[in-house]
């Protein structure tokens, strides 16, 4: 990986989804399900997207793959190099590392932890070799394997000075067993964030973009006939709906959250942090696309009121069960799609959007952009899993 090839979200996810069910140290060494493991698969991709991006153009310099090994040292580097490609395999380390104590591993957590990155590393450095955009480099290599080094070893610390074991008390207090599939949802639903939206909090709008990139695709063949054509364009949407959607997706991550957590107080705190993160993030992605000095440009008189709605209703539905607070979800995510996929995104989003592409975090926000089409279809497959009795409810 060279510079600008991964912006790193912070690992610390990792550890709080990654804690044990069991609070001893010898049941810490049996088979438990653990959300690090798909959460490594999910960061996985995320460095095959970015180093790869944009998958193209690819050509064969007659060289070997693995000629970059014996090439001299790269003459240029920065700090930001060397910083970015140890945090951008970091966290993959971790995950991988975690997985593997919390699977019974534990006595070979070192090297299911180094193995893999070292040879997705490798494997990432050769596909660059054929690819125009990409320079591949003993260096990257080196600061990869570092970097899932330090995760790797991050993660043996913390089980050695017992924290896995705390939060494998705080963890089984707060959610039900079978939690993992939930917390997963809840760690990539930030990053969706990340991507500018039309609307705050807009994940999922992909009826629009979909329709345009399907004509494309079909243009100048038989099937273009077929293929079914709008009487109405797609409008703006009024405030009032605007207003919904804003509560409606506030409220499908936090119910989300509910249907794996016992009803009671706690929830007051799951529905604080979430709404602050969720400000957060939605923050962070303004100040990206418009300048710092426009970071809460979002945050207009309906948008406070539709965030304080959400806050009073979440708050209100503590007490709730956990299987009615899936269904409830679903509920909450049919109103929500339907509203938002029968409205267009206005110039001004389109303009953002553009420049995002075309920016220097493209290869890690390209990877959120999908994440925020795709964030909202993949919980409501889990929730009507969950509605349906595949995992254990309370």
């Amino acid at each position: 990986m060279t510079a600008n090839r991964l912006t790193t979200p912070a690992f610390g996810l990792g550890f709080f989804l990654a804690g044990a069910h069991t609070p001893t140290r010898a049941k810490m060494q049996t088979t438990h399900k653990t959300a690090a493991w798909p959460l490594a698969l999910v960061y996985f991709g995320l460095i095959v997207y970015a180093s790869l991006y944009p998958f193209g153009p690819w050509r064969d310099q007659g060289v070997a793959v693995w000629s970059f090994l014996a090439a001299p040292w790269p003459k240029y580097w920065t700090a930001f190099d060397v910083v970015s490609n140890v945090l951008g395999y970091a966290p993959l380390g971790f995950l991988l590392a975690l997985s593997a104590l919390r699977t019974g591993r534990a006595r070979h957590f070192f090297w299911l932890a180094l193995l893999p990155g070292t040879l997705l590393s490798l494997g990432m450095e050769s596909c660059q070799v054929y690819l125009a955009n990409r320079v591949a480099s003993n260096l990257d290599l080196v600061l990869n394997v570092a970097g899932t080094l330090a995760g790797c070893l991050f993660a043996g610390g913390l089980e050695k000075l017992g924290w896995l074991q705390r939060w494998a008390r705080f963890r089984a207090s707060w959610f039900v067993e079978e939690a993992r599939g939930a917390l997963v949802l809840l760690a990539l639903w930030p990053l969706a964030l990340l991507f500018p939206t039309t609307l705050p909090f807009g994940l999922g709008q992909v009826l629009e973009r979909l329709e345009v990139a399907l004509a494309q695709l079909l243009q100048d063949s038989a099937f273009l006939d077929w293929l079914p054509v709008r009487e109405v364009e797609l409008q703006p949407m009024l405030p009032l709906s605007q207003a919904v959607c804003v509560v409606m997706a506030l409220l499908i991550p936090g119910l989300l959250g509910y249907c794996v957590m016992r009803p009671g107080v706690k929830r007051l705190w799951f529905a604080f942090w979430l709404l602050a993160v969720g400000t957060g993030v939605t923050t962070l992605s303004a100040a990206l696309s418009f300048g710092p000095e426009h970071a809460w440009v979002w945050l207009t008189p309906p948008m406070r009121n539709a965030v304080f709605t959400a806050g009073v209703l979440l708050v209100a539905l503590v007490w709730l069960a956990p299987r009615t607070a899936a269904a409830l979800s679903v509920l909450a995510l049919g109103v929500y799609l339907s509203l938002i996929n029968q409205s267009a995104s206005d110039p001004y989003f389109d303009q953002t959007l553009f420049l995002w592409e075309q920016g220097q975090f493209i290869r890690f926000h390209g990877l959120a952009q999908w994440l925020g089409w795709l964030w909202p279809f993949a919980c409501l497959a889990y929730l009507l899993g969950r509605v349906g009795g595949r995992e254990r409810a309370s």
